[in-house]
């Protein structure tokens, strides 16, 4: 069950429990979201609603609750229950959709499948159709954020700081143990160690957005690592693979502002400002989602399908064990340092993990 609480006047401190038929008492995992809240004067009530997302129905229309101080009027209404329990096309659209993202593995390996095996059917894929697919999947996961959303990823520096240190040590050092484990060739070795020092790429904030994870958090992790690469990927690749790299530090940034963050904005202002035309729209973001991410791992694997061919089982085994490593790493890295309560590290563990793992791809080919 989802719900959400606002009101534009001052602030107090503030808890609440809410109860339901599946629920015997729900405690929001994030008590930090609630510590602002409205409070308002002797003199005026005010309207608070909860809206739940919940196919339950709710158990009461209104509620009533007086204090000495103040009244306060709660009203608990479900925008999804059918008292027919027939679903209507937008519920087909959206479990659809659910399903859909659920076989996620499936396409993307089909199509890493399918751009292996015929990798001129991917010929169509141009770089502006690769901006413009991650930049629409982008504006859909902005969508389901709001502005407070942002503020409040912003409010979480611990998080922040744990997403950098993470991805440029777990994934380069990585790199570099696999490198020496397999014992690669010095050119196989430095691609791979390359890949690991690379920033999180912007598929980590799409599986991020499909593991049901903190896309606001994912997106600034996203962009602190992308717009801190021109230091530490080059500086990195010198150390672990003693080559140096250099990197476009201009069109990083463009791409950073063109495909993630301003995508992301529009999508969040969207939501809080047309909310009919995001409810309209959401239920197909997650296939499009899907959609992209099997596209361009199947034209990324089209790029180099013969180089994959001829390299065998050892460039294969090497880059499954990197990915896997910054799955595994991240994950439970981040689930260590910074768990407040189950509910609270889930979320941050998962961000932290797909960003470790998935890399940036046009560096990687630069």
């Amino acid at each position: 069950m989802q719900s959400s609480l606002s009101c534009p006047q001052a602030t107090t401190n503030f808890k609440f429990q809410l109860k339901s038929r599946t629920i015997s008492t729900y405690e929001p995992p994030h008590q930090h979201l609630f510590i602002s809240f409205p409070k308002p004067s002797n003199s005026s009530p005010f309207d608070l609603t909860l809206r739940s997302q919940s196919h339950e129905p709710p158990k009461r229309t209104a509620t009533s609750l007086t204090s000495k101080r103040f009244q306060l009027q709660c009203s608990i209404s479900s925008e999804s229950y059918n008292l027919n329990n027939e679903k209507s096309f937008g519920d087909w659209v959206e479990w659809l959709g659910e399903v859909i993202s659920t076989a996620f593995p499936i396409w993307v390996s089909l199509g890493c499948l399918f751009g292996l095996l015929k990798p001129t059917s991917f010929s169509w894929v141009t770089p502006r159709w690769n901006i413009f697919g991650l930049t629409l999947t982008m504006l859909g996961m902005g969508m389901t954020l709001t502005l407070d959303d942002l503020r409040g990823a912003l409010a979480m520096p611990k998080e922040l700081i744990s997403g950098f240190v993470l991805q440029y040590s777990v994934m380069p050092l990585s790199g570099f143990l696999v490198s020496k484990l397999l014992n690669l060739p010095s050119h196989y070795a430095a691609g791979l160690i390359l890949v690991g020092c690379c920033p999180g790429g912007t598929a980590s904030n799409i599986v991020t957005y499909i593991a049901r994870g903190n896309v606001a958090l994912s997106v600034l992790m996203t962009a602190a690592s992308t717009l801190s690469a021109v230091i530490m990927t080059p500086f990195l690749t010198a150390k672990l693979a003693g080559q140096y790299v250099a990197v476009d530090a201009a069109g990083l940034l463009i791409s950073t502002l063109q495909v993630v963050l301003l995508p992301v904005l529009a999508g969040a202002f969207l939501n809080q400002y047309f909310q009919g035309l995001v409810k309209f729209v959401s239920p197909l973001m997650p296939p499009i989602a899907v959609g992209t991410v099997a596209i361009l791992c199947g034209n990324a694997i089209a790029q180099s399908a013969s180089a994959i061919l001829a390299s065998g089982q050892q460039v294969v085994l090497a880059s499954s064990l990197l990915h896997a490593s910054g799955f595994f790493f991240g994950w439970h890295a981040e689930l260590g340092s910074w768990t407040c309560s189950c509910f609270s590290a889930l979320p941050k563990s998962t961000d932290c993990s797909t960003m470790c793992s998935f890399q940036r791809m046009p560096l990687n080919f630069w």
